[in-house]
């Protein structure tokens, strides 16, 4: 005997779609007499009125104390290596810290330098990077060809320390 089967009820999903709020359009202004008279001059002579905005564009700029802001907030504290970190050049100097490295490089002889970058490693480069922690400043080390302009490179990143 057939045995029925209970109705399958079918349900309809609903599908509702999100709506977007819209914002209101700004509402525009109408023109001042000012400035209508404005744009009917600028029409006439353009130049003059393009060269007076971008006048008033670069003076309502402040960006000179900002910078000053920003160089002082990057200042770092300046690295002193430890004593048996320290380095020690050739004519007897022991260095411990950009600074002095700068200062030795103001009166270090050309052979004194020569003997510490020759054999295909810069010693002071090495030493900067790893002991004294400076990267950018050990990168342009290793380029110097004379001591005046490792001197010159560690002068300009000394300024980024905090002495």
């Amino acid at each position: 005997m057939p045995t029925k089967k209970a109705p399958v009820k079918k349900v309809a999903k609903k599908t509702t779609k999100k709506t977007v709020a819209k914002k209101p359009a700004p509402k525009k202004k109408p023109a001042t007499k000012a400035k209508v008279a404005s744009a009917k001059t600028a029409s006439k002579t353009k130049t003059p009125v393009k060269k007076a905005a971008k006048a008033k564009k670069t003076t309502s700029k402040k960006a000179a104390p900002q910078k000053k802001v920003a160089a002082k907030q990057a200042a770092k504290p300046l690295v002193y290596a430890a004593d048996q970190e320290s380095f020690w050049t050739t004519d007897g100097q022991i260095l411990n810290s950009l600074l002095a490295l700068s200062e030795a490089f103001a009166g270090m002889e050309q052979g004194v330098y020569q003997f510490h970058v020759d054999g295909g490693q810069n010693d002071f480069s090495v030493w900067v990077e790893t002991v004294l922690c400076d990267s950018a400043c050990a990168h342009e080390l290793a380029k110097a060809k004379t001591h005046k302009r490792a001197q010159t490179v560690v002068s300009k990143h000394l300024k980024s320390y905090t002495l």
